[in-house]
C-alpha cells in the first residue's frame, strides 16, 4: 500500500465512517493539534532526563493517539458499532496523580516562572503551550459537535502536568528554573 492516496488533493479527508469533510474544519484542526503536541512530546523525549518522566511521556504519546482517534471518529450509531477507543474519566484522574507525585518532590512554587532553564524543560513548556492549543480547538469543537466531555478535562490537566514535569527536568539538570522578574 502507498502513503499517498490522492483522496485528499482537493482539500478534503475521511473521517472514521466514512464522512468527508475538509482539512480546514475544526474536527480535524482540533486532531492535527493533537497530532503536532505528541510529535513535539517525541522530540522532547530526546532531551528529557529523567526515566520516570520519559516513560511517563510515552505513555501519554499512546493515550494522545486514542485522543485524535476519538475526535476522528464522531459518536454516531454506524460508529458504536466498531469500539472505537474513547477517553475515560481514568485518564485525567491518573494525570492527577502524577501531578501530585511529582509536584511533592518540588520546591514549593513561589514565583511565575517563565520557559526556560534546561533544554528539556524548554521543550515541556512548548508541549504545554500546544496542549493548551489543542484544547482551545477541542472546545471550539464541543460548542458545535458531540464530543466526549473527558477529553477537554485531560488536556486540561495534561497542561498542568507538562508544566510540573518542566520544572523536575530543571531540578534533575540541576538548573534553576528561571523566574519572572517584572
Amino acid at each position: 500500500m502507498k502513503i499517498y492516496t490522492k483522496s485528499g488533493d482537493k482539500g478534503e479527508t475521511g473521517l472514521f465512517g466514512g464522512e468527508r469533510v475538509s482539512k480546514a474544519s475544526k474536527r480535524i484542526e482540533a486532531y492535527g493539534t493533537i497530532d503536532e503536541l505528541n510529535s513535539f512530546i517525541g522530540l522532547a523525549i530526546t532531551e528529557v532526563k529523567n526515566y520516570e518522566v520519559k516513560n511517563l511521556l510515552q505513555k501519554i504519546q499512546n493515550q494522545l493517539f486514542t485522543v485524535g482517534s476519538d475526535l476522528a471518529s464522531p459518536d454516531t450509531e454506524k460508529n458504536r458499532k466498531h469500539n472505537i477507543p474513547r477517553v475515560t474519566e481514568d485518564y485525567y484522574i491518573n494525570l492527577e496523580k502524577e501531578i501530585d507525585k511529582f509536584e511533592s518532590r518540588l520546591e514549593e512554587l513561589r514565583n511565575f516562572i517563565l520557559p526556560g532553564g534546561s533544554k528539556s524543560s524548554a521543550l515541556l513548556h512548548v508541549c504545554r503551550t500546544i496542549c493548551r492549543r489543542a484544547e482551545r480547538r477541542v472546545t471550539a469543537l464541543k460548542e458545535s459537535e458531540n464530543i466526549g466531555n473527558n477529553i477537554i478535562i485531560f488536556l486540561n490537566r495534561l497542561s498542568d502536568l507538562f508544566f510540573v514535569l518542566s520544572r523536575v527536568e530543571n531540578v534533575e539538570s540541576k538548573i534553576p528554573d528561571v523566574k519572572w522578574e517584572p
